[in-house]
């Protein structure tokens, strides 16, 4: 959906004549009353339920989540998914074109944040003619842009579900995201952020980037059990080898593992985007503005809560979910709390662990909608 009028942004800055791409599931009832709004995390986009005909390995980044009976039911509630501006799946990003200048934004296209992704959301439910949300939901940095659609909308949520989040970045996050960015941007094809007309793209940099990623995102109790010391060698069915003594192959199964992780990432994601969107989890933390204090910060949020946390997510740990837990309890806030016994690490909130699905369904049931 293409949009004609400026956007004003945190920065100062404005962005004018932008475009969302959007996929909606289910159907929008008459009272309007049932729309879910899906917030997406760092990699993923709108589309985020079922697949697209005749395309193979197209499923929905949440499809094991939201679908005609499932945890979030597309036959009750009508769910849309919103890719953010600056990511690189549809929306206004760094490749398309400054109408100001003709030219290909690269690194000018201006700085975003959390709250700006919800303004740009909000305009999109006004363009559809709906009012008021059912319920926002988000895992990662999809559950601050949920948390953050209570704070600066918040007669407009009903419920809010903010899964495997944070009410802002620690110090440690803050570090993985800098060293990550400084691996793209010191990539000789990086070439300032104007590598498209370059006709390069900074590919070294994406893969070591998405390879940190990835190390956060898995616990350790994961990588043993998935990797621990197997080789390579031992993998390809060579038992006899045991090393292949060699500083630059990958030895073990856990280096090719994040090689390929790395190697596919590098084909499909843009490097300027993994910039911006990084920087927005940076940046977000509602209670700046109070003195850090984030119970006066969530003062503002009307909506009812579920928060959901991981015990082995170690980048979002449980102990950060419990801050916002207990900022919203000491305002009085109807706030339901689940904190899940699961190896899995910061991915947990993407997979199939049947008691987060139960938590989750059993809440979207006790949503009321009018039909």
């Amino acid at each position: 959906m293409r949009f004609d009028a400026a956007l004003p942004l945190q920065s100062g800055a404005s962005l004018r004549d932008y475009s969302l791409s959007f996929e909606t599931y289910g159907e929008l009832n008459a009272s309007r009353s049932n729309a879910v709004l899906i917030c997406h995390a760092l990699n993923a986009s709108h589309h985020v339920a079922g697949v697209y005909a005749g395309q193979a390995k197209s499923e929905g980044w949440w499809d094991n989540m939201i679908g005609p009976g499932k945890a979030l039911d597309t036959n009750k509630f009508f769910v849309i998914g919103i890719n953010n501006l600056g990511s690189c799946f549809g929306s206004t990003g760094p490749m398309h074109t400054n109408p100001d200048t003709n030219q290909i934004y690269g690194a000018d296209f201006p700085v975003v944040t959390v709250e700006d992704w919800v303004d740009a959301q909000a305009r999109l439910l006004d363009a559809l003619g709906i009012q008021t949300l059912a319920a926002v939901m988000g895992g990662s940095l999809g559950g601050m842009q949920t948390l953050s659609w209570t704070l600066q909308y918040p007669d407009r949520v009903r419920h809010a579900l903010v899964i495997a989040s944070a009410p802002n970045l620690t110090a440690e996050n803050i570090a993985f995201n800098e060293v990550a960015r400084r691996a793209i941007t010191t990539d000789p094809d990086f070439h300032g952020g104007h590598f498209y007309q370059h006709g390069t793209v900074p590919k070294r940099g994406l893969r070591i980037a998405r390879m940190i990623g990835h190390i956060t995102y898995l616990s350790d109790d994961v990588m043993n059990e998935k990797f621990g010391r197997q080789l390579v060698a031992a993998s390809q069915g060579d038992a006899e080898r045991n090393f292949f003594f060699s500083t630059l192959e990958a030895e073990f199964q856990i280096e090719s593992y994040l090689r390929y992780q790395g190697d596919k990432f590098a084909e499909y994601f843009d490097a300027n985007t993994y910039l911006l969107i990084t920087r927005a989890l940076d940046y977000f933390d509602p209670a700046r503005a109070y003195g850090g204090n984030l119970s006066l910060a969530l003062a503002r949020a009307k909506a009812k809560f579920l928060l959901v946390s991981f015990t082995t997510d170690w980048r979002f740990s449980p102990k950060r979910s419990r801050e916002i837990v207990k900022a919203l309890l000491d305002n009085k806030r109807d706030v339901s709390y689940a904190e899940i016994n699961a190896p899995h690490g910061h991915d947990a909130f993407l997979l199939d662990d049947a008691r987060y699905i139960s938590v989750v369904s059993s809440y979207f049931n006790s949503i009321e909608v009018v039909a």
